[in-house]
């Protein structure tokens, strides 16, 4: 759900959006490991099979688990058996034709043990990756309660992978097979949820979603180790990892905690502690704070401690009954500290509430119930400054604690502050900031490769917004790791559909050169028109320019279902908006050709925008556009000789050309002229 670069979002899915999804990525504390798989035992089935789980269709379904060496493991689906023996690593592994499509069935698995496992359905199964929008529950989007009351769809199920990053191979993943109903389809993906909605109620079969998607991740973490070494983009931080390997190092997923765990003492010595002794600390003035402790200007962490007194008995919201599913219920305390640059940790009565390298996403951490306590409290931050404006960037009367009755007690002012690490050269800054999942291979190895290789129909993908700064490169990360997920699976080419970015930040209102999100659309409309098998769902008409996790879902999960309708299913629908086909240059004027006009093209609004067009000096100018049967002409006074075309080339773009089907036309440009991107790298 985050990202480094500096963009906000609305508040009501700040900070923690990604800690309130079951199944998503909790984050340990500093010095403490994620658990691996190396710790457990391992299941006699994968947790990948379980009661409620839907099995592929017309295909051998891989069925796995573990048992001891010699073991002959045998699988009952339907009418038909397989065997298989256990090995030396206890890895059994069949492959079984299903039954016909439906259900439910039963699955008996013996072997030293006997499981059976239940209604069990077969159909097409779905794997769901990328990042926060991807995972982003039903319960955070548009309509959501009605859309939850009207869930009723026992044919659908899903599973959603439990997030975890990984440094070495892991073997088994965590979650359940549920079946999508109004009592589970707070927590279902809202784009997985359309797809599959719109899918099952054209084709009529059981639709089954695998779920792994971790927020403000990139593709690379998403890939292994032996399809980023080719590009060589990521030798910096794969020689990390393999320092991080040979130490046993915590497999966080990122770099700045293992920065933390090396140069912190304030960690190392619990300054969080509610009874640690701060007496002989500095008073400071928050915001502010570091040039009192001698750092104004320069990279250093600080914590800052304050008590304050709760009223006794602790106010309850009218919406708090006490006991929530919910891991933050409505109407909870919340904690608002503003912007905060670099990153923010922090801790209420020694716990950790949140953790956020986002810079200009003002923080608001929503408190557990049991944390805060009559009487005496204490709050606990601990700041990375990277900049010398860096520290509280927001106004005093943004820094408050809100409790459950709304009321606000003011967090600005006089703060205990000590320096923990003056971290001026020589001393080293950690590689990247961002405290989530962001080194390559470790989502791959963590989340992907445990569930490979289930028997699946194909892949609907939707993530780019933490690869944007990098958007050129994207166009050779993409699809690197479109073919190692092909290669882990090991059912050919199957059908992988992208989500080509929506619209986000303030529009600009004069043409724009350079632009991060539109080069990231171009490599994901370069990816889908070069690999096979590929489909690019644009969605260039919803977004929100405020917030990242825009609300609008089911028409992203539509048109990735029309990409599956027309392009796998063989039914007889448009899947693609208009898509540039061909440049005539006339004399003072560019005609442009366009595939896909099913229905004619269209403009939806007062007038057809966001055509700019250049000559030679490339000098951008917004053109008239007109459109004339399949072609749309476009033409400035201020441009006598236009060599080149752009559409809809900025991250909000007022994109009004659509086809009769109502699909937007892709963004494009006829020009090769460097962009922003070109030769951005991540280290």
């Amino acid at each position: 759900m985050m990202m480094c670069r500096h963009i906000s979002i609305a508040a009501g899915t700040a900070v923690y959006l990604l800690a309130a999804i079951p199944g998503a990525l909790a984050q340990p504390t500093p010095g403490q490991a994620m658990p691996g798989s190396r710790a457990k035992s391992l299941p006699f089935v994968s947790p990948i099979f379980g009661d409620n789980m839907v099995l592929q269709r017309d295909k051998p379904d891989t069925i796995w688990g573990w048992s001891d060496p010699g073991d002959t493991v045998t699988v009952q689906f339907g009418g038909n058996t397989a065997s298989a023996i256990a090995g030396p690593d206890r890895r059994w592994q069949v492959r079984i034709q299903p039954p016909a499509p439906g259900g439910p069935y039963t699955v008996k698995i013996a072997g030293h043990q006997t499981i059976e496992l239940h209604d069990v359905l077969v159909g097409d199964v779905w794997l769901c990756g990328g990042q926060s929008n991807m995972g982003l529950p039903l319960r955070f989007t548009k309509n959501a309660d009605a859309e939850i009351q009207k869930a009723n769809y026992p044919e659908i199920r899903f599973f959603t992978v439990q997030g975890h990053p990984a440094y070495h191979h892991v073997d088994v993943i965590e979650g359940d097979w549920r079946p999508v109903s109004p009592e589970t389809a707070s927590w279902i993906s809202a784009v997985g949820y359309y797809f599959a909605r719109k899918v099952q109620q054209e084709i009529h079969v059981p639709i089954g979603l695998v779920i792994d998607a971790v927020g403000g991740t990139p593709a690379e973490a998403w890939a292994s180790e032996s399809a980023l070494r080719p590009l060589h983009d990521f030798d910096v931080p794969l020689a990390e990892l393999d320092r991080l390997k040979a130490d046993q190092a915590p497999e966080y997923g990122n770099y700045v905690m293992h920065w933390y765990d090396r140069y912190d003492i304030g960690q190392k010595n619990n300054w969080a502690a509610p009874d640690f002794d701060d007496s002989n600390w500095k008073r400071v003035q928050v915001p502010g704070g570091f040039a009192d402790l001698g750092v104004p200007d320069s990279p250093a962490v600080v914590w800052f401690r304050k008590e304050i007194a709760l009223p006794d008995p602790l106010p309850r919201s009218s919406t708090d009954s006490g006991a929530s599913p919910a891991p933050f219920p409505r109407g909870g305390p919340t904690l608002h500290l503003g912007e905060i640059e670099r990153m923010d940790t922090t801790y209420v009565n020694g716990v950790e509430v949140g953790a956020s390298a986002w810079v200009e996403n003002p923080r608001v951490y929503f408190i557990r119930p049991g944390i805060l306590k009559p009487g005496r409290n204490v709050i606990a931050v601990r700041i990375l400054k990277s900049k010398p404006e860096g520290g509280f960037l927001s106004k005093p009367e943004e820094i408050y604690l809100a409790l459950s009755d709304q009321t606000r007690i003011p967090l600005s002012g006089t703060w205990e502050a000590k320096l923990s690490l003056d971290a001026r050269p020589p001393q080293p800054l950690p590689i990247a900031y961002e405290n989530w999942p962001v080194m390559p291979t470790v989502l791959y190895e963590g989340m992907l490769a445990p569930i490979a290789p289930i028997s699946l129909t194909g892949a609907i993908w939707y993530q780019g917004e933490q690869n944007s700064p990098r958007g050129f490169q994207y166009r050779k990360v993409l699809p690197a790791m479109i073919a190692d997920w092909r290669s882990a699976f090991g059912q050919g080419d199957f059908p992988f559909y992208i989500v080509s970015l929506p619209a986000f930040t303030k529009r600009s209102l004069t043409p724009v050169d350079g632009d991060e999100w539109t080069e990231t659309r171009e490599s994901q409309a370069i990816t889908a028109a070069t690999v096979p098998n590929t489909c690019l769902a644009v969605t260039i008409d919803t977004g929100d320019p405020d917030n990242i996790h825009a609300k609008e879902k089911e028409p992203v999960g539509d048109r990735l279902a029309l990409c599956a309708l027309g392009k796998y299913y063989g039914k007889n629908v448009v899947y693609s908006g208009p898509t540039l086909k061909r440049v005539e240059r006339l004399p003072g004027a560019i005609r442009l050709h366009f595939a896909h006009a099913d229905g004619g093209l269209i403009v939806k609004g007062d007038k057809l925008e966001e055509f700019s067009i250049a000559g030679d000096d490339r000098k951008w100018f917004w053109a008239d556009a007109r459109i004339e049967g399949d072609t749309v002409v476009v033409s400035s006074p201020s441009v006598t000789n236009p060599t080149e075309v752009r559409y809809a080339w900025q991250s909000n773009p007022a994109a009004t050309l659509f086809n009769g089907a109502g699909l937007p036309a892709v963004p494009f440009r006829t020009d090769t002229w460097p962009g922003k991107t070109d030769g951005a790298r991540p280290y």
